[in-house]
């Protein structure tokens, strides 16, 4: 593989030097790659945005680009891009001179300037909108403008502050989709932070996942999801239903948890945990199959367990059934619709499936990292 274009080193950031915000940040973005740092708030991804753009100082560690030190370097002489939550656009000024601004502080020319816009505004489907004020424009049209600024001086990479916060959803899963394919078009390398787990999934190429100021995973979409590497990822990415209790044996990757009444269920392994451990059980709704007790749940070797049927919701595409399990009202089940016919009355009972590997086991969430 090909060096890094950004490499953190150890990083550490402080800022009453007791509580760290980003504590031993070892992270190498690759070149022309779509990066995500998600997590909630507090959790660090914001800073380590803002201290690779230049807006805040590490107090440990170093971060690299293409090999050289930027600790020294002011943000506009680093050649990032920069996208904001609010787009920052200057009022007083027009669409085209906007995009323009990044060019004209660094001295290029007139006619240059000109190219590079036209070709800007074309490259974010906004030709023939440069003479427009950003007052005259549409959210997602002014996240265009925004972001065809940050591409205009063709920078070595794109930082993005939580862009699509401040549209609505419909325009922000549109707006996920724009910048995911421009992102493919141009082979740009782009970081993105996002709270917001769905935009992740939907535009990463990888997802660097925080909690507390420390990288908890870092993967592609689908095994953070599939396969997260803790508790605090089971439960931040995605729907889980979780059960706690105690880890009763272990054989290679596999594992039996005793959990709610003394039922035993079988999952897969996260970690190295030993019998004794307190763990808990994380399953996806969707990874799970229903029958009416008594009907035989095909293809499936995992723990089977009997529960009530208390509410069924229709959303669809799918149904959501609530099921009560023993010290557990609520456990959910999600089915494509055309199953739903399968299911017993409310109230009826109802035999809950699923295969093995998909019953991921933790260390107990206040025990993880």
């Amino acid at each position: 593989m090909s060096d890094p274009i950004v490499r953190f080193d150890r990083i550490g950031k402080t800022y009453d030097g007791v509580t760290r915000v980003v504590e031993d940040l070892q992270l190498d973005i690759r070149r022309g790659e779509f990066l995500t740092l998600l997590g909630p708030s507090g959790s660090g991804k914001t800073t380590t945005l803002m201290m690779l753009a230049g807006f805040e100082t590490p107090t440990a560690g170093e971060i690299l680009l293409e090999g050289k030190p930027l600790a020294h370097l002011p943000p506009f002489k680093r050649q990032i891009g920069m996208v904001f939550q609010n787009y920052a656009l200057f009022p007083h000024m027009t669409v085209a001179e906007n995009i323009a601004f990044p060019l004209s502080v660094r001295g290029v020319s007139r006619d240059e300037m000109a190219r590079r816009v036209e070709r800007a505004l074309d490259m974010v489907q906004l030709g023939g909108f440069g003479g427009r004020r950003p007052a005259q424009l549409s959210g997602g049209q002014q996240q265009r403008v925004a972001v065809a600024r940050a591409l205009v001086f063709e920078p070595k990479l794109v930082l993005m502050d939580e862009p699509l916060g401040a549209l609505d959803k419909q325009l922000r899963e549109q707006m996920q989709l724009e910048i995911r394919r421009l992102h493919q078009r141009l082979g740009v390398t782009m970081v993105y932070v996002t709270h917001d787990q769905h935009e992740a999934l939907t535009m990463s190429d990888r997802i660097a996942v925080f909690h507390r100021g420390r990288m908890q995973q870092l993967d592609a979409p689908e095994t953070v999801y599939e396969r997260p590497a803790n508790a605090f990822v089971a439960r931040f990415i995605g729907e889980n239903n979780r059960f706690d209790g105690s880890l009763e044996a272990v054989d290679g990757n596999r594992c039996t948890v005793r959990i709610a009444a003394g039922v035993c269920v079988q999952g897969a392994l996260a970690g190295a945990l030993r019998a004794g451990s307190a763990v808990t059980v994380s399953l996806r709704p969707e990874r799970v199959q229903i029958a009416p007790a008594g009907h035989t749940i095909e293809k499936i070797q995992g723990r089977h367990l009997t529960g009530t049927l208390r509410e069924v919701i229709y959303l669809g595409d799918h149904v959501r059934a609530r099921v009560a399990l023993p010290d557990m009202d609520d456990f959910t089940v999600k089915r494509p619709i055309d199953e739903a016919h399968r299911l017993p009355a409310i109230g009826g009972a109802v035999e809950l499936a699923w295969a093995t590997e998909h019953c991921r086991t933790f260390a107990r969430e206040e025990q993880a990292v």
